[in-house]
């Protein structure tokens, strides 16, 4: 059999018991991460006295820097070592998706900035679903790798092409989110968005995150460039008959320091600008609660990678995990939108329409995850 043919065969149509309990336990992650970074910019509006990017590098530092530290010391023995031994050409690629994701994440909090959590994480994440699903597998066209699916593979298998459809099915869920948000901004005076969302701005908000939704996808290249770290530390953890669980933590170090470094260098540049530096020690300000709440938000943003990675030791980093974890955060950011009134005062079909889109990014999230189990 050719390497072109197994390949093509990743798709089954069949799956044992085993298998397909091991693809729920995949889907169940993947939605309890969704669930983490639709939820993650709540204890920042909790967040008083401080300029945006005081509190969004202190909550990164935390993301980006010390939970993954700590979750990869508590989970992957010896991770440091794995990373020191890695190829420099398995680090560079790594840290430069991590560098290009966290451009993309500089902008996805300008996003929920401008247009609020609901219609900002819906834009960004939609595009970031679509690119994040499809590029790999166009490059595996040209590269073809053992066990990775080509965009003509997944065009020639039943699952491949549900894998599409989910992604079409995503993207018109998207289209109709966005649409209301378009109709909100119509019937709303500016007040009335304002009190949902202080820094209401449409044009520039979708602006960033079609920008923030493209490259937020680098996430997921940096997981397939990291692969050989993680593949070290599972043949660790088998040979120690440990659990393989949690095995992707070592490469979300590497991402995520890539991720840190472009924030950090423009919030420093933002702090300098805007003359923020004080807000670090400003008396006037709630401190302790400041730094709390941004703590907090850093960590629940970590735990999306956290259960992503498991997630993605069941499904595998294809195109049917990153729709369910883009997916899954879109209808939770929805929903809290919701309950803290961002669409409070919109007529009945401007509302209904917004559940409409999520409804149809729901139907997709079971696409996704259908795919898996044919």
């Amino acid at each position: 059999m050719t390497v072109r043919q197994s390949k093509a065969t990743t798709f089954s149509p069949s799956l044992s018991k085993n298998q397909t309990m091991q693809a729920i336990l995949g889907i169940l992650f993947h939605c309890i991460g969704g669930f983490a970074s639709g939820s993650f910019y709540l204890p920042y509006k909790k967040v008083k006295g401080w300029a945006w990017e005081s509190y969004w590098i202190v909550g990164g530092l935390f993301s980006w820097l010390l939970i993954p530290l700590f979750a990869a010391w508590c989970t992957v023995p010896n991770f440091t070592d794995i990373i020191r031994d890695s190829p420099i050409s398995v680090l560079g690629w790594t840290y430069l998706m991590g560098l290009l994701w966290g451009i993309g994440g500089l902008t996805f909090g300008l996003s929920m900035r401008y247009l609020g959590m609901s219609l900002g994480m819906s834009v960004a994440l939609g595009f970031c679903s679509a690119f994040g699903a499809l590029v790999p597998s166009f490059y595996y066209n040209w590269y073809p790798k053992p066990t990775k699916v080509s965009f003509t593979e997944m065009l020639q298998s039943h699952s491949g092409q549900l894998v599409l459809l989910s992604v079409l099915v995503c993207l018109v869920g998207i289209a109709i989110c966005g649409k209301a948000g378009m109709r909100k901004e119509k019937e709303l005076s500016p007040e009335q968005q304002q009190a949902g969302v202080q820094e209401f701005n449409l044009v520039k908000g979708l602006l960033v995150a079609v920008v923030s939704g493209m490259l937020s996808a680098c996430f997921s290249f940096g997981i397939e460039a990291g692969k050989p770290m993680a593949e070290v530390a599972q043949r660790a953890a088998e040979a120690a008959g440990t659990s393989t669980l949690f095995v992707n933590n070592v490469v979300f170090v590497v991402i995520l320091l890539g991720g840190l470094t472009t924030n950090f260098i423009w919030c420093m540049i933002l702090n300098y600008r805007n003359r923020t530096f004080s807000d670090y020690t400003n008396p006037k300000a709630p401190l302790t609660n400041n730094y709390l709440f941004s703590a907090m938000a850093g960590t629940t943003w970590f735990l999306q990678f956290f259960f992503y990675g498991m997630g993605e030791t069941k499904l595998g980093n294809g195109a049917s995990s990153w729709i369910l974890h883009m997916a899954s955060i879109i209808i939770v950011s929805n929903l809290w939108g919701i309950r803290f009134g961002e669409w409070k005062g919109v007529s009945q079909t401007t509302y209904r329409q917004l559940l409409m889109g999520v409804g149809v990014i729901l139907v997709s999230v079971l696409l996704g995850g259908l795919a898996k189990l044919l």
